[in-house]
């Protein structure tokens, strides 16, 4: 399903009048305007392939209708997002959940919804139907070589379908570790897994990055083989200037200071990117910003202020993607929401006074920084937001929108009740 250019601007039209209002209110104090808007414009955020169906616990699934059935499928439901937003305009693939039959065919047709291809995902925590060996103790770090090749071949394989797409990025997450003390040599564990990354590393294109992703634990629960961001950042300098650290939100143990992590690989510049989700008690992979949107902000602070230092463009030289898993929402609507979130704690970045800030830290005047902090977390963004969201030829308020066409319905009279989305 598309919406018709005329049904946003109906919608834009009859919001039009209050949106200038609170606009005009919060611009009048917003320095460098159009160049903030701009950046808000350009800022992209890839939607992952497997989020767009209903995700689930190891206790139950409970879908919404009208999944998407296939990956062109689930390109049009990007697109959908990306007309309302316009901050959509990715797309990251997991395989094999989603192997393009016809590589030709689905580039022509993400480019039609205005869709780029991010960051392709491999898989080595699942056993598929036809493969030869198990992945059950593990993957690159597995003491049988046989199986530590088969998942080798396998992320070359992703990168070679990245190629014809014309992505350039590889993200792997290793569910590898052990659930018992005893059961893995660490050391060797290790060690075999960097062998194996390092194979993987030398078939990356020239232009390519790779993104080593890392998770406290789960589906392990004594140890993970890449469990913390100093484990990554080891892997990543080890294997060269094209592997980078990949930062999930929820795979930090609790009360972890993930803007002192983003700050500490920025300066080592080897933050790659961001898997966007948000968490009460582990990796809960829920909606951006529904827990905690003050961390999300403070994240984007030292994002901001650290690849500002080091000469970075803010759409292009990191990664962002979102990963979450929408157990009980309709996965669009969630999705359209963990966008807003990302884009509301990008524009309150913007905000802080950098300056200030840097006077208050330099002085030891902790009240003073804290203020400076709070006052652009306490701005009421959500006009900027909708503004430069306006000027693309998005919807004011896409979620609004959405609800008042009845997607969701239009998607289970196509589709039907009962279609499963591959992926979570």
């Amino acid at each position: 399903m598309q919406i018709e250019k005329y049904k946003i601007a109906e919608h834009n039209d009859r919001l039009l009048s209050a949106h200038k209002r609170s606009f005009d209110y919060i611009a009048s104090g917003v320095q460098n305007l159009q160049d903030l808007l701009q950046k808000l414009r350009d800022f992209q955020i890839a939607i992952p392939s497997w989020a767009l169906g209903t995700g689930g616990t190891r206790f139950g699934r409970f879908s919404g209708g009208g999944e998407p059935g296939n990956l062109e499928e689930k390109l049009e439901d990007i697109g959908l997002l990306h007309q309302l937003n316009q901050s959509s305009g990715a797309v990251s693939l997991h395989i094999p959940w989603d192997i393009p039959k016809n590589a030709g065919a689905i580039k022509a047709l993400a480019a039609q919804f205005g869709l780029r291809f991010d960051a392709m995902n491999s898989n080595t925590f699942q056993d598929q139907p036809d493969q030869q060996h198990s992945y059950k103790f593990g993957s690159m770090q597995h003491v049988d070589k046989a199986v530590r090749q088969q998942a080798i071949e396998h992320n070359i394989e992703v990168i070679k379908y990245g190629v014809e797409l014309g992505s350039e990025s590889l993200t792997v997450w290793l569910s590898d570790g052990s659930s018992f003390p005893g059961q893995l040599n660490l050391r060797r564990a290790h060690q075999r897994t960097l062998e194996s990354l390092q194979e993987v590393y030398a078939a990356l294109p020239e232009n390519w990055k790779v993104f080593v992703e890392y998770k406290a634990y789960e589906p392990n629960f004594y140890s993970t083989t890449v469990g913390d961001w100093g484990q990554s950042f080891l892997f990543a300098s080890k294997l060269g200037p094209k592997a980078y650290t990949l930062v999930d939100l929820g795979h930090h143990l609790p009360n972890a200071n993930i803007e002192q992590i983003v700050a500490l690989l920025l300066n080592e510049g080897k933050l790659g990117g961001f898997h966007f989700n948000d968490s009460k008690y582990g990796d809960d992979d829920l909606t951006v910003g529904s827990i905690n949107p003050y961390q999300l902000f403070l994240i984007f602070n030292e994002l901001v202020e650290g690849m500002d230092a080091r000469g970075m463009n803010h759409a292009n030289d990191l990664g962002w993607m979102i990963d979450a898993s929408h157990n009980v929402k309709d996965p669009l609507e969630d999705l359209l929401q963990s966008v807003e979130a990302i884009m509301i704690a990008y524009a309150q970045a913007l905000l802080v006074d950098t300056k200030a800030l840097a006077e208050a830290q330099q002085q030891s005047d902790v009240a003073r920084a804290q203020e400076i902090l709070q006052a652009a977390y306490r701005t009421d963004v959500r006009p900027l937001v909708a503004e430069a969201r306006l000027q693309a030829g998005g919807a004011l308020q896409p979620l609004e929108l959405y609800r008042q066409l009845g997607v969701r319905s239009h998607l289970i009279k196509e589709r039907g009740q009962k279609t499963v989305a591959t992926g979570l």
